[in-house]
Protein backbone atom coordinates (compact mmCIF):
# COMPACT_ATOMS: atom_id res chain seq x y z
CA UNK A 1 0.00 0.00 0.00
CA UNK A 2 1.30 3.16 -1.07
CA UNK A 3 0.39 6.08 1.47
CA UNK A 4 -1.41 9.25 -0.38
CA UNK A 5 -0.89 12.82 0.67
CA UNK A 6 -3.81 15.17 -0.66
CA UNK A 7 -2.95 19.07 -0.99
CA UNK A 8 -6.01 21.31 -1.46
CA UNK A 9 -4.85 24.11 -4.05
CA UNK A 10 -6.38 26.78 -1.97
CA UNK A 11 -3.99 25.76 1.14
CA UNK A 12 -0.84 25.59 -1.06
CA UNK A 13 1.10 28.81 1.17
CA UNK A 14 4.37 29.05 1.00
CA UNK A 15 5.07 26.41 4.33
CA UNK A 16 2.74 24.23 2.35
CA UNK A 17 4.13 24.51 -0.84
CA UNK A 18 7.39 23.33 0.77
CA UNK A 19 5.86 20.69 2.55
CA UNK A 20 4.50 19.31 -0.75
CA UNK A 21 8.03 19.11 -2.34
CA UNK A 22 9.82 17.43 0.35
CA UNK A 23 6.39 14.85 -0.05
CA UNK A 24 7.38 14.62 -3.84
CA UNK A 25 10.70 14.10 -3.21
CA UNK A 26 9.89 10.60 -1.53
CA UNK A 27 9.33 7.56 -3.84
CA UNK A 28 7.17 5.84 -1.13
CA UNK A 29 4.28 8.59 -1.75
CA UNK A 30 1.83 9.46 -4.03
CA UNK A 31 1.35 13.46 -3.73
CA UNK A 32 -1.83 15.11 -5.13
CA UNK A 33 -3.09 18.44 -5.46
CA UNK A 34 -6.61 19.31 -5.95
CA UNK A 35 -8.73 22.18 -7.15
CA UNK A 36 -10.95 21.76 -3.45
CA UNK A 37 -10.95 19.09 -0.82
CA UNK A 38 -14.43 20.52 0.78
CA UNK A 39 -12.25 21.25 3.90
CA UNK A 40 -12.87 24.98 3.80
CA UNK A 41 -13.05 25.88 7.66
CA UNK A 42 -9.90 23.57 8.19
CA UNK A 43 -8.39 25.01 4.90
CA UNK A 44 -9.25 28.79 5.68
CA UNK A 45 -7.39 28.36 9.67
CA UNK A 46 -4.37 26.46 8.85
CA UNK A 47 -2.18 24.50 7.31
CA UNK A 48 -3.44 20.66 6.44
CA UNK A 49 -3.53 17.37 3.91
CA UNK A 50 -5.36 14.57 3.79
CA UNK A 51 -3.45 11.13 4.35
CA UNK A 52 -5.04 8.23 3.04
CA UNK A 53 -8.04 10.38 3.29
CA UNK A 54 -7.89 11.47 7.10
CA UNK A 55 -7.52 14.60 7.66
CA UNK A 56 -4.13 15.94 9.19
CA UNK A 57 -3.95 19.89 10.44
CA UNK A 58 -1.01 21.67 12.10
CA UNK A 59 -0.07 25.44 13.11
CA UNK A 60 2.73 25.41 10.99
CA UNK A 61 4.10 23.90 7.60
CA UNK A 62 7.24 22.20 9.85
CA UNK A 63 4.69 21.00 11.95
CA UNK A 64 2.41 19.51 9.07
CA UNK A 65 5.35 17.41 7.93
CA UNK A 66 5.90 16.11 11.25
CA UNK A 67 2.38 14.91 11.66
CA UNK A 68 2.03 13.55 7.73
CA UNK A 69 4.50 11.23 8.49
CA UNK A 70 3.32 9.93 11.74
CA UNK A 71 -0.20 9.47 10.34
CA UNK A 72 1.62 7.65 7.70
CA UNK A 73 3.28 5.48 10.12
CA UNK A 74 0.61 4.63 11.80
CA UNK A 75 -1.61 3.45 8.89
CA UNK A 76 0.77 1.41 7.91
CA UNK A 77 1.28 -0.14 11.91
CA UNK A 78 -2.50 -0.51 11.86
CA UNK A 79 -2.47 -2.18 8.49
CA UNK A 80 1.08 -4.62 9.04
CA UNK A 81 -1.05 -5.54 12.24
CA UNK A 82 -4.69 -6.34 11.23
CA UNK A 83 -3.63 -7.81 8.24
CA UNK A 84 -4.85 -11.80 7.46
Amino acid sequence: MIPLVEFCINNLTDEVVAVKKKLEDDSGLDVLEYDCLRYCGICGERPYALVNGEVVKADTGENLLAKIYEAIEEAENHYFCHKP
